[in-house]
Order: structure tokens, then C-alpha cells, then sequence
């Protein structure tokens, strides 16, 4: 007998996908996606096991790489940063939405990838290898850490703070003087996004945005997750963007956001929010490989510990536009 990796449903050897989830088993190779319904498929099938569209077989020995396994932005060694305009929205998803306003910002169009992390850090943490894939396993410490780095190798003025010292490498992640960290949100260098600037450019900057995904309401179109990923993160960028050209933003990797985590968002209007004085989570975004459609929407929240690492969570950047007061 063999288990399939993904429901662990026992399964005689001879079977070549579960018959529980349709997951491959045993030496069949997981090439591609369903396009339909983002079913994981192997080389072999003909048909997708959960939809039963049609898909092509693909022969052995062929190039499994399709058009859309390749990245659709143009990775660099530092993060390229798309401008995100100010405007006002409605966030969160419960009865207790808070009007937001903000001012503009500048985003990276991906994910930090682990060459991006390697280059800055000389080290990549992460579990699922591969260069253009998103770095993980890098807690929110270590992302404050890099932010600092990136803002001195490109000769800008460091966002973060312990007492006097922007050199945030010489403290332990368990150290409790991280309570003490503190954000220059008017200096020009990289830092994470608030939460509220993470779901406003996640809604691509709109006051009012239905879709249920950066993007689109469609999750294959835009998000690697837990039904299409074959269990692994993706090179950045191979799904479509969203409307600002932001990709990634749901699904892939989540990511930390510079906010204390509050199961409860405030009421009432809030212009420039940075979240919670006090804390002992921080919130991470945007759901993961590994997680449900759920989980990847632009509104859904949860929070982990500063020095919390995992193969689902990474990191975006952002920079503030310092002609604007925020």
C-alpha cells in the first residue's frame, strides 16, 4: 500500500492518482494545473481527475515548462517598486468595517525572492528552493533586518529603529527589545507594509472592489494555493497581476505586514492607520500555497509571532512617498 501525500488516504501501489483527492501518486511526475480548476495533474492524464476537462498528455521525455510556469515580471537584484496612489476604502469583510484614507506609497511587484534575500543577506533560509521563487522561513525580525540593509546598500535613510541603532542584525529575534522597535514612516528607505496598505493595493487602490482575490474572483487566475500548487511555492509572477501590476499579492507565500495583530479591526474613519501600539502577534497577509481560498482573499487576517518562521510566509516591501505627510 502507499499514502497520497496530500489527504493520506492508504491507496494500493499500483495507483497512479488518489482516488480520494485525485492527487498523483507514486512516480508520476506533477507537471501542471487543471487551467479549469487548478487541479494538480501529472504527466500522464488525460482528463483532470476532479473536473474531468480535457488536458494534454504530456509525453515522456517532453519540456513540461509551459508559458506560464515563466515569470511575467522582470526579476532584478533589488525589488522594483510600482507606485501605489492615495485614495480612501472600506476594510476588512465584518460588520465592523473601518473607513480608510491613505496617502500614496510604493509597493514591490513581487514577493522578495530569495535571490533578492541572498543578495542583501548572504544567506537564503528558505525550504523550497529556487532563486525566483518567493524566500521563506524568514520571521518578521529578519524582514526588518533586510529592510534596513536594502535602504543602506541603495543609500537611503533606514526605516527602523532600537533606541539609536538601525543595525537591527545584532539583536536575537527572542530578544525583548524588538517591543522597542520603531518605524520613521516619513524616512525614504524600504520597510513592510501597514495592513492597511497591504488590502488597499491588494483591492488594486479601488474605493469599492468585489473581487475576492487581488485581481480577480477567479483563484486559479491569480493565486498558487493549496488546490493548485502540487504542495510547493512558485516562481514569483507566473500568475496574472493585479490591475496596479502588483502579482503574488494572494496565494504563493503570505506575508508579514509592519502591524501588532488585533483579531478585531477599529471602527470609524482612519487616515493612515499603523495598527495596535502593543502586541504580541504580528499580522500576516494574502494566504499561501499551502492554505484554502479562504485564507487568500484580500480582507482575510491572522497574526504570528515576530520570530515565527514558515515555508508559506514571506515578505513584500514598500517605501513611503516622502513629499506627503503621513
Amino acid at each position: 500500500m502507499t499514502k497520497c501525500i496530500k489527504c493520506l488516504k492508504l491507496l494500493p501501489d499500483e495507483a497512479n492518482f488518489c482516488f480520494n483527492c485525485g492527487f498523483p501518486v507514486g512516480k508520476l511526475e506533477v507537471s501542471r494545473s487543471c487551467m479549469e480548476c487548478g487541479n494538480s495533474l501529472s504527466t500522464v492524464d488525460k482528463f483532470c481527475s476532479k473536473c474531468g476537462v480535457p488536458v494534454k498528455v504530456v509525453k515522456s521525455g517532453e519540456n513540461t515548462t509551459q508559458a506560464s510556469d515563466s515569470p511575467k515580471a522582470k526579476i532584478e537584484k533589488y525589488p522594483r517598486m510600482v507606485r501605489i496612489p492615495g485614495g480612501q476604502f472600506v476594510m476588512g469583510n465584518g460588520s465592523n468595517n473601518s473607513l480608510i484614507t491613505l496617502v500614496s506609497f510604493y509597493m514591490s511587484e513581487i514577493p522578495v525572492t530569495q535571490m533578492q534575500y541572498s543578495i542583501v543577506m548572504g544567506k537564503n533560509p528558505s525550504k523550497l528552493l529556487g532563486e525566483d521563487r518567493p524566500v521563506e522561513s524568514v520571521n518578521w525580525c529578519e524582514a526588518l533586518i533586510y529592510c534596513n540593509l536594502l535602504s543602506q546598500i541603495k543609500g537611503l535613510t533606514p526605516c527602523y529603529t532600537i533606541g539609536d541603532s538601525t543595525n537591527l542584525s545584532q539583536f536575537e529575534a527572542s530578544s525583548p527589545v524588538w517591543k522597542r522597535i520603531a518605524c520613521n514612516f516619513t524616512a525614504n528607505g524600504f520597510r513592510l507594509p501597514t495592513e492597511a496598505e497591504w488590502e488597499f493595493a491588494a483591492r488594486e487602490g479601488k474605493t469599492s472592489n468585489h473581487s475576492l482575490y487581488s485581481g480577480s474572483s477567479n483563484i486559479n487566475e491569480v493565486a498558487w494555493y493549496g488546490e493548485n500548487s502540487a504542495i510547493s511555492s512558485h516562481t514569483v509572477s507566473t500568475k496574472k497581476s493585479n490591475s496596479l501590476g502588483l502579482y503574488d499579492m494572494c496565494g504563493n507565500v503570505a506575508e508579514w505586514c509592519w502591524d501588532y495583530y488585533n483579531p478585531n479591526l477599529p471602527t470609524g474613519s482612519q487616515t493612515n492607520p499603523h495598527g495596535p501600539n502593543i502586541g504580541d502577534l504580528h499580522v500576516k497577509r494574502g494566504g499561501s500555497w499551502l492554505d484554502d481560498p479562504q485564507q487568500c482573499t484580500v480582507f482575510y487576517r491572522s497574526g504570528s509571532a515576530p520570530n515565527g518562521k514558515s515555508s508559506s510566509l514571506g515578505f513584500r516591501v514598500c517605501r513611503s512617498e516622502i513629499s506627503q505627510t503621513i
